[in-house]
């Protein structure tokens, strides 16, 4: 199934080119008082959910997918976390690049560790994405994104797809410069997910998915999941090392080379086997 928010917060299943909404199952959604409680609503109730909505769907409204603005499928994530450099070919290419690398020496993502990106630069495909720095390059990174259901601490490796809510497309949108990541990939807009969420029984192995981006007409990023150094069960269970899980984290995890600049005007075409596409605009802050 695939799972969409749009139009200020409606819930729909993508069916080809149409949506059916089924909005009316967010109702059955406890009502909640401060202190929140952290994740993500709908995702933390998307088990007890998706009977209802299997059962609504094929009853419900439809409308196309090209006349609604579609928005990231999780609305509240309590973080999103990144894997930075975690396929070969991107590190060769920093290494190669001084626009990318600015004389540091890039090392492999078992040096690294993960890190946290702000929770506001979290945005919808239909949103465009700002370049608030046009003196600074702003490289697009394309990612397989990976939406945390059951959450936890410490979870196994063997275990861990048992965690997962759904996939999504993300793109870890990157200032470069001489700043720490979480400061050059956090500002508004710079962490695009969407189209939707696929739940995971229309992904069966998350480390073989075929995925590409676009700039225009020119093909620039083009790769697949199995090339990455952790694979997606081993970054569940390394960020849970370090992170309890909520339902709705969010998980990018990693881009691999062909990354490249952008410039308001660009159009960004997203793809990834199993999931779908997205067309992403940019635009001047």
């Amino acid at each position: 199934m695939k799972l969409c928010r749009f139009d200020g917060n409606r819930l729909g299943v993508a069916e080809g080119d149409m949506l059916r909404d089924v909005t009316p199952v967010t109702e059955a959604l406890p009502s909640l008082r401060w202190p929140l409680p952290p994740g993500d609503l709908l995702i933390a109730h998307l088990p007890a959910l998706l009977p209802r909505i299997a059962a609504l769907a094929p009853s419900a409204p439809t409308v196309p997918l090209s006349s609604v603005r579609i928005e990231s499928p999780v609305a509240n994530p309590n973080k999103i976390i990144a894997a930075p450099v975690n396929y070969w070919k991107h590190i060769e290419e920093s290494r190669a690049d001084a626009g990318i690398n600015y004389g540091s020496d890039v090392k492999a993502i078992d040096h690294y560790g993960l890190f946290l990106k702000a929770n506001s630069s979290l945005n919808g495909p239909s949103a465009e994405v700002p370049i608030a720095r046009p003196e600074r390059r702003t490289d697009h990174e394309i990612e397989l994104a990976v939406v945390i259901g059951s959450g936890g601490y410490r979870i196994p490796e063997a275990s861990a797809l048992e965690h997962v809510a759904g996939y999504a497309i993300g793109l870890d949108m990157t200032i470069r410069g001489t700043e720490d990541r979480s400061y050059r990939k956090s500002l508004d807009g710079f962490t695009v997910l969407g189209p939707w969420l696929v739940t995971p029984d229309e992904v069966p192995d998350p480390d073989n998915l075929d995925f590409r981006l676009r700039v225009g007409n020119e093909t620039r990023q083009e790769s697949n999941t199995k090339h990455l150094i952790f694979g997606v069960r081993k970054l569940i269970a390394y960020a849970s090392e370090a992170y309890t899980l909520y339902p709705g984290d969010i998980i990018l995890t990693g881009t691999p080379e062909g990354v490249g600049p952008v410039k308001p005007g660009d159009v960004m075409h997203c793809w990834v086997e199993r999931i779908g596409e997205m067309t992403v605009g940019v635009r001047a802050a």
